[in-house]
């Protein structure tokens, strides 16, 4: 019997191993929004506990002292923040799980897996410059230059 992982239903997250975050990134946007699109927006914009000020300073106020708005708001940041936790691979997880905030989550992963812009021009130029020198001659195969290529 096949054991259905990730990708094979709606309740299901899709799994990031790791290796496949360009793969996992726009599936779990997607997933997000269409559990609450609320959610999602929780996750772009950040969430901040409520405050209170006491003599002063700026507290986070008591949960029970929460109005709804706030309490709302805990909840999709919670609700994303979960969808992430269950979207990982267990490797992937020892990284996020002392996360509170579900934006902070997605950061952490974007940087270790998606790279920051530095990483990603430096690959693109990577790129570029491998596809400049490439040269195929007329007995070439296809097959075997792009091979050459993606090594």
């Amino acid at each position: 019997m096949e054991i259905i992982s990730e990708g094979h239903s709606a309740s299901r997250p899709p799994i990031l191993d790791g290796k496949n975050y360009s793969y996992w990134k726009p599936r779990m946007i997607s997933f997000i929004k269409i559990l609450d699109g609320r959610a999602w927006r929780s996750l772009v914009a950040g969430y901040e506990l409520p405050m209170i000020i006491v003599d002063g300073v700026s507290v986070p106020k008591f949960e029970v002292d929460w109005i709804d708005a706030g309490e709302q708001a805990s909840v999709r940041n919670v609700r994303a923040l979960n969808t992430i936790f269950n979207g990982v691979g267990l490797n992937v997880f020892k990284l996020i799980n002392s996360c509170s905030y579900a934006k902070e989550a997605w950061k952490i992963l974007e940087v270790a897996y998606g790279g920051t812009t530095k990483v990603k021009i430096s690959k693109l130029q990577l790129v570029t410059s491998k596809f400049e020198v490439l040269n195929m001659s007329e007995d070439e195969l296809y097959q075997n230059i792009t091979r050459e290529f993606w090594k």
